[in-house]
């Protein structure tokens, strides 16, 4: 019956393993810590011809899954301004033409000395250079540094790299066997092509691509701007594919063209579901393209290789990085990042092969060494952030504090403890604020704040801070878990004075009432309320049945909130007013301190089930 079902209709056996295979792997992977690119090339090479055999031709699935870095890059060309592209012309035509060159160099060298002639040494070497975007993109990306000013750097890196293959190709066009019968001509018309690929899509997305979205706009039909959305994507990769340069590229253009977009937002809202799908099976297709067979022929060959340009690599970036005066710790992650090879790679092998400069085995041997440093990369991630502690903060022009005597400690100057400590100073109270945030500090400074440098999780420091001779300690911060520390020691050391704390959510709010705390307040209980409160106006409701309203609301939250100290996360629910006519009970709570009845309230009182204000 299965037989006859997928001759009649689509085939969904393949796109149900790919989707249960990332479903699977990724959450595992991430439990035990390791990031899900390893998740996805793991299951990759589960299913592939190598594994379980499900799948026997892994480059279809890395072509399709490849237009995931188009979007990707397309997602990224929408946050890069031109202006601040061009403010980036010093990193991509600097710093990433002295990478890619410097690097090329020493690889061509490392191919020679293992045994291939210079040509080959050298598209071998050069196509190592090109690292894998989606690769280091995905990993800057989990770990909210893609907008930092080193990730910022990278990226253009990668750009400047995204570039270089134009050139290269043609390069093993020119050095292939019989070439010179070929001509020249023919090879300024590639470059002509590619420039006039670029320039028309530069004049359509200056010209054409807002008004589009306009008429669209007006048009109300969401589903078409989604469709106009890929269009754009696809077209501009098309474009340059065609043109025999980057689809990445071309969508990185479209991108930029479309960053000052009032419909920059949207574009990026409807795109990004597709990316995030088919970067996880490009990721897929490149566990499946491990072969296993190849490595096994030529284990000593791959493994040496493997190691010799990932090293060699990474010292010639953390060189060129430290040649340009960047922090050792900036250049040592730089070049353990970047110290792979890329899906490019593939694109320039392919390429040698097809013009006869390689063969079929040797393009194998170099596809492998270009698989194995992808997959090694996250796990070098790993092991450099454990072996490398956080770099200490620079505390110049920063003081630390030290016997301050104010009346009032404030431990923590963010946005909550700005706020908070207003109404004191217009009194004239002596306020002692601390933190650890050393930017932070230099930024109140600029604003006329005097904030001292210290950690008020230790003991130490809360003695430095003055906490004995406080009238009362705030604790303003916004990790639950070092909140919950400083109270421990306020309570144990000074337990006469008033400590008013910040809560994050109603969990945490519930931790600090049995801990003992004076005062608690969930940080957007007041400003949920108060929207509430500005939403019955706009509704004209009379005034005098607004204010019973709200005043019903926060009796119901205070008595909630004490019946959950007695009784338990669930106790009190009847108190609130559900969007349900008669709400259907809850699964009856679990035997306290299990597992389940722990997540459940979790996911509860960080708001992902009820509104924070409830």
């Amino acid at each position: 019956m299965a037989g006859e079902a997928a001759q009649h209709g689509v085939d969904l056996v393949p796109v149900v393993v790919l989707l249960a295979a990332a479903v699977v792997s990724v959450p595992l992977f991430r439990r035990v810590g390791l990031d899900s690119v390893l998740g996805y090339l793991a299951a990759g090479l589960a299913i592939g011809p190598f594994g379980l055999g499900l799948f026997s031709d892994p480059a279809a699935i890395i072509n399709v899954a490849e237009l995931g870095v188009v979007m990707f890059l397309f997602i990224i060309g929408l946050e890069m301004q031109p202006s601040r592209l061009w403010s980036l012309r010093g990193e991509i035509l600097g710093l990433g033409a002295l990478q890619v060159g410097c690097c090329g160099l020493l690889l061509t060298g490392v191919g020679m000395l293992l045994g291939y002639s210079a040509s080959v040494a050298f598209v071998f070497g050069m196509g190592f250079v090109l690292t894998s975007t989606a690769i280091v993109f995905q990993l800057l990306n989990e770990r909210g540094e893609l907008s930092t000013p080193k990730g910022q750097r990278i990226v253009s890196i990668l750009l400047l790299e995204d570039l270089a293959i134009v050139p290269l190709l043609a390069f093993v066009a020119f050095i292939a066997p019989g070439a010179a019968d070929t001509g020249t001509q023919s090879r300024w018309l590639s470059v002509a092509i590619a420039l006039g690929s670029v320039a028309g899509l530069v004049l359509v997305g200056r010209f054409l691509l807002n008004p589009l979205f306009r008429v669209l706009a007006r048009a109300g039909a969401r589903e078409v701007m989604t469709a106009a959305a890929l269009l754009v994507v696809l077209g501009s990769a098309l474009a340059m594919q065609l043109g025999g340069l980057s689809m990445a590229m071309g969508a990185f253009l479209a991108g930029v063209l479309l960053s000052e977009s009032s419909f920059r937002h949207q574009l990026e809202a409807d795109i990004e579901p597709f990316r995030g799908i088919l970067l996880g099976l490009f990721f897929l297709g490149v566990g499946m393209s491990l072969d296993l067979d190849v490595i096994a022929r030529n284990v000593g060959l791959v493994a040496v290789a493997v190691l010799a340009f990932m090293v060699v690599k990474g010292l010639g970036i953390y060189a060129v990085a430290r040649l340009l005066r960047t922090p050792h710790a900036e250049a040592l992650e730089r070049a353990v990042l970047m110290a792979q090879g890329g899906e490019f790679a593939f694109v320039l092998y392919a390429t040698a092969a097809s013009v006869g400069l390689i063969d079929g085995a040797v393009n194998a041997v170099f596809t492998s060494t270009v698989i194995i440093s992808m997959v090694l990369t996250p796990f070098a991630m790993m092991v450099l952030k454990r072996l490398t502690p956080p770099s200490p903060q620079s505390l110049d022009g920063v003081e630390v504090a030290r016997d301050l005597k104010g009346s009032v400690l404030v431990i923590g100057f963010g946005r909550f403890g700005q706020i908070v400590s207003q109404p004191l100073l217009l009194r004239g109270e002596d306020v002692s604020i601390i933190d650890n945030d050393v930017d932070m500090i230099r930024a109140a400074a600029d604003f006329g704040f005097k904030v001292y440098y210290g950690d008020g999780t230790r003991l130490d420091i809360l003695h430095a801070a003055g906490a004995e001779h406080a009238k009362a300690i705030l604790v303003c911060i916004d990790k639950p878990d070092a909140a919950m520390r400083i109270v421990q020691h306020v309570k144990a050391e000074f337990p006469l004075t008033p400590l008013l704390v910040r809560a994050a959510d109603r969990s945490v709010a519930i931790d600090l009432m049995k801990a003992g705390v004076d005062y608690q307040i969930r940080e957007t209980l007041e400003s949920a309320l108060l929207f509430g409160r500005a939403t019955l106006d706009r509704l004209s409701i009379p005034q005098e049945e607004a204010e019973e309203l709200m005043d019903e609301v926060r009796r119901r939250d205070i008595e909630r909130l004490d019946l959950q100290v007695v009784g338990g996360f669930y106790a009190g629910k009847q108190l609130l007013k559900g969007t349900q006519p008669m709400p259907a009970p809850l699964a009856p709570p679990r035997q306290e301190g299990s597992a389940g009845n722990e997540a459940a309230a979790a996911a509860i009182g960080k708001g992902a089930t009820e509104p924070e204000g409830a």
